[in-house]
């Protein structure tokens, strides 16, 4: 089997996103050249549940985190499911495969009085560059949205009548995401600089660089890391961390799980779950901190 055949079904038939095709083809390439290098293996479909564990085993005497040998398995479940459906293969070889358990999974996070400093104390400028770089991080954490979807997000996307975003999420799945009326003040201002600064472009995207053209992933993880930065230790500064941010924060305040599930755009209930999980430490830090008892034996 040739692993771009796989790669067009995920594309076309699955409409995966371009990021998880990426690391779905990173996961398979690495698991054929393990099959070639270990076992001289040479096809995807001749591979045995002895030749998956024996890779497992590999990852894990690298220092893999178990939560990314469960992303690789997760990879070959769908490319094995693939051959299955396109009669390569009789059995299905992962079904004799158990994966190391996931240790419990906290999703890095800004605290809230963090974020209240960054919006209220730091000055991001009254030109283009200035305000485009706090809608950037004022969406994000006010959305809850991806970094691809704010790239994406365009001018039409925005009632503000209504004070809705729509987003198109993963697989082509659209959610509406409400906004709040300090948000519509800051996209307004930041509107009318973007049209005094461009004032002949035809760009739809709501985001641009200070040449006229749509941002890229790269400027606005580095502007998210930069302004975190200022006001945060936390490891990862990324857009993602914003993302978390929102969803543990409505968490913290009593929002219905699966309210933030809809608002995030997840599948499934179980992604959402890490949220309650920050949530809980969270509370255990308060108590362990105000609570007279709780150093007690």
């Amino acid at each position: 089997m040739h692993i771009d055949t796989f790669l067009d079904y995920l594309r076309y038939e699955k409409r995966f996103s371009a990021h998880t095709i990426t690391a779905y083809e990173k996961d398979i390439r690495q698991f054929s050249q393990f099959l070639k290098s270990t076992y001289e293996i040479e096809s995807l479909a001749d591979a045995t549940h002895h030749q998956i564990r024996s890779w497992i085993i590999h990852l894990m005497d690298e220092g893999l985190a178990n939560s990314s040998i469960h992303r690789k398995m997760a990879s070959l479940k769908a490319l094995f499911r693939f051959l299955l459906k396109s009669d390569q293969l009789k059995a299905n070889p992962m079904t004799k495969v158990i994966t190391p358990k996931k240790g419990k999974r906290l999703a890095p996070y800004v605290h809230a009085d963090e974020l209240n400093r960054l919006f209220d104390q730091i000055h991001f400028g009254a030109d283009f560059s200035g305000q485009r770089d706090e809608i950037i991080l004022q969406v994000l954490y006010q959305t809850g949205m991806r970094r691809s979807e704010l790239i994406a997000l365009r001018l039409q996307d925005i009632d503000f009548q209504r004070r809705e975003i729509r987003v198109l999420g993963k697989r082509n799945k659209e959610r509406l995401i409400p906004f709040s009326a300090s948000l519509q003040k800051k996209l307004e201002a930041y509107l009318n600089v973007r049209q005094q600064t461009f004032p002949d472009t035809s760009i739809p995207f709501l985001l641009l660089t200070q040449n006229g053209k749509q941002v890229y992933p790269k400027l606005v993880y580095n502007t998210v890391r930069k302004y975190l930065s200022m006001v945060s230790t936390t490891d990862k500064k990324g857009p993602h961390t914003l993302r978390h941010s929102f969803a543990t924060h409505l968490s913290e305040n009593g929002a219905d799980l699966n309210a933030i599930k809809t608002l995030l755009g997840h599948s499934n209930l179980a992604a959402t779950q890490i949220y309650t999980n920050n949530t809980i430490e969270r509370l255990r830090e308060v108590y362990a901190k105000a609570h007279p008892k709780a150093e007690s034996d």
